[in-house]
Order: C-alpha cells, then structure tokens, then sequence
C-alpha cells in the first residue's frame, strides 16, 4: 500500500498501517516514490484518487513488470477507460473501472430522496451508459 509523497504525512501513513496491522502479512505498506518496484508483487492494484480523470492529471506509476495475473482497478469514472485501465488491459491484467462503486454509492441517496432501494446490476449499468 503506497502512502504518496504527499501523504508522507504521518496521519496518512499511519492510517495505511492500521489497514496492514488489520489485514496482516498480505498488505505491505511503502513509501509512493517506491511503488512501481512493487507492482510486480501485486495481485490487486486500486487507483483511489482523481489521477487519471478528464481534466486531472494521469497516474504516474511504472507497469514494465505489472503481471497479467494482476487485478487493477480505478475508481475513476470519467473516463471509464483510463490510462492506468488501458495499460494493465494491454498486460493482459482484469481491469475493473469506476462505475460500479459510483452506482454502489448512489444508492443510499436514492433510498432517501425516493424512498426505494435501487438494485445495481448489469441493466443499471446499461442505463447509465445509455
């Protein structure tokens, strides 16, 4: 789990280490300057910033040795299709875009202001594509 340099800050680092003492051996916590030597180590990679959104800029991390067996995943949603998606698609890598976790965090919202529970699947997915 990279901790960015701007997140050298010691609430964030120390944030990224309550998750590794929670989740054990399995989540390594480095130093962002550090992350692509880890890339090759990784089964999950998960963009959690705007980097990568239209208008923003792309993430910047190195994918030379980003295996195939790996799933990335960006939570970014516009594009669906960002850099980071398209580089580990071209890796051969399962790529997961933004959308799902945008309809997910919908849903409460819509509970209250409509008073139904919307379902997220697939035809959801469609009509906001649509």
């Amino acid at each position: 789990m990279p901790v960015s340099k701007r997140s050298g800050c010691p609430i964030e680092r120390a944030r990224a280490e309550k998750l590794q003492d929670e989740f054990g051996q399995r989540v390594r916590v480095v130093d962002w300057v550090q992350a692509g030597a880890q890339v090759e180590d990784a089964s999950l990679i998960v963009n959690s910033t705007s980097l990568g959104m239209t208008g923003k800029s792309d993430l910047k991390l190195p994918l030379d040795d980003l295996r195939p067996e790996t799933t990335v995943t960006d939570l970014v949603y516009a594009p669906l299709m960002t850099p980071l998606l398209t580089a580990a698609s071209e890796k051969g890598c399962t790529t997961v875009d933004g959308l799902g976790m945008l309809l997910h965090q919908g849903v409460p919202g819509f509970e209250r202001w409509f008073g139904t529970r919307p379902d997220v699947d697939e035809a959801t997915r469609a009509a906001v594509l649509a």
